[in-house]
């Protein structure tokens, strides 16, 4: 295990190893033979994945606090829901609308937990739809830990799981079948993988010969929610590749994630999807995170955090969505997940996300992204890579690692001479470090955490 005092010196490496980038301006050189054309994503693609969990004004956040923070860390997305919310307030609509009109932001619109008042989930979710604001519907959170009763029964933790799933089923309907919400998707219940008896909700639509409870053809849900955060039992210290690692769509992933959930649940091993399936599910995150605690500091919280939103992008997530803003203070507890301490000042990991999101801004969407021809060499498994096309045609090559310690040198080899190419660090700030023309190679020292290239060509 890490020490805390350990992350320092890795925190602070960068700013003495600016000339980390070396250029072969003029060159000559030429792509190697196993480069491969590289589809980038839109830009606002991935901003737009970019979401976090919070607490509101019925837990004691005054709303103008929340705008402040949700616009400082760029966030494009809310975890909401009926949960909290009330006619008289604290929490009204009227504060989601609000966020919306003010910060840009989208809202997931859920049950919460142990609520299974659809007809309210609808009836409100109206509300944003036609505000503009609405993202998706969410099921329950977490039945294992919050069972719901639906019909006069009661489902989820160690009940039986059949109400959830026929609470499940009738959302899904009944959002399909309004003229209004028919078009916005509907995230499963998380943590699936819990279930007591076969219901079925480790698929989004039950497939002939499953052998659940619930009917063949029963439909839950478009998108797969997973709440796999980086520390868990299985995994709970300081490692290489955290990020990474539970953003894996494969059964190789160590927390509780897409395949315990969604390919043969981890309480009670149902079977679900056959891994091979998994990769092209669609699937979003509704909580992950990581606490400043034991070995964990504010720093490898940071760089934990930012390289997370990056590693869910790459592998598959639609949307991720953080625990949270601010942390907590009307629990007792260690409430350390927050990108802002309780007094609302923000901690490393909004500072580093700020950057982040100020580096890649685009309020456009480019509808075609082009590919680019590239190759970064060599390629050790700390070292992870994506390609984004801002709505301006510029193409933006996010490199980030996640070594515990130490660095890598890697090269960044281009087909073509780029024209103009800038270099930024997102612990370092929103600034580009150093700017280079007409070069085709650049070299990068990479440690713990995104560099952003600009290139204009």
């Amino acid at each position: 295990m890490m020490e805390a005092k350990h992350r320092m010196p890795g925190h602070l490496r960068t700013v003495t190893k600016l000339a980390s980038v070396i250029l072969a301006i003029g060159g000559t050189a030429t792509m190697p033979v196993t480069a491969a054309e590289i589809l980038a994503q839109p830009t606002a693609a991935f901003l737009d994945s970019i979401g976090v969990v919070s607490t509101f004004e019925d837990r004691g956040q005054p709303y103008e606090k929340t705008l402040e923070m949700l616009r400082f860390g760029g966030f494009r997305w809310l975890r909401g829901g009926i949960e909290g919310l009330s006619e008289s307030g604290p929490l009204r609509i009227d504060s989601f609308l609000r966020l919306h009109r003010e910060a840009g932001v989208k809202i997931s619109w859920g049950l919460g937990s142990g609520i299974s008042d659809v007809d309210r989930l609808l009836s409100t979710g109206r509300i944003l739809a036609e505000a503009g604001a609405l993202l998706a519907f969410e099921g329950n959170n977490e039945p294992n830990n919050w069972p719901v009763t639906y019909k006069g029964r009661q489902g989820g933790g160690r009940a039986s799981w059949v109400p959830v799933a026929e609470l499940h089923a009738d959302l899904y309907r009944a959002v399909k079948s309004d003229p209004v919400l028919a078009q916005y998707p509907v995230w499963s219940v998380s943590e699936p993988g819990a279930q007591t008896d076969n219901a079925g909700l480790q698929f989004l639509e039950i497939p002939e010969s499953a052998g659940t409870l619930m009917p063949p053809g029963t439909r839950f849900a478009d998108y797969a929610n997973v709440h796999n955060y980086l520390y868990h039992p299985n995994v709970p210290d300081p490692a290489d590749n955290k990020s990474w690692d539970a953003s894996d769509p494969t059964s190789a992933a160590t927390v509780d994630g897409l395949f315990g959930n969604f390919g043969r649940t981890w309480a009670n091993r149902h079977e679900g999807y056959p891994e091979s399936a998994l990769a092209d599910l669609p699937r979003v995150t509704t909580e992950t995170g990581v606490a400043i605690k034991g070995a964990v500091d504010e720093a490898l919280q940071g760089v934990n955090l930012v390289n997370l939103y990056l590693s869910q992008f790459s592998r598959g997530y639609s949307y991720t969505s953080v625990y949270i803003l601010r942390d907590r203070t009307d629990e007792q507890g260690a409430q350390t997940y927050g990108f802002f301490r309780p007094d609302f000042s923000p901690r490393l990991a909004a500072h580093y996300l700020h950057n982040l999101t100020r580096i890649l801004a685009d309020t456009g969407h480019r509808e075609a992204p082009s590919e680019l021809d590239y190759e970064i060499s060599p390629r050790p498994a700390t070292v992870h890579d994506l390609l984004l096309q801002h709505s301006d045609g510029t193409f933006q090559l996010i490199v980030w690692g996640e070594a515990l310690v130490g660095e890598t040198m890697v090269k960044v080899s281009l087909r073509e001479k780029v024209k103009h190419v800038e270099l930024y660090d997102v612990i370092k700030g929103s600034a580009p470090l150093a700017t280079f023309r007409d070069t085709s190679e650049i070299e990068l020292r990479v440690s713990d955490h995104p560099l952003v290239l600009k290139l204009a060509f």
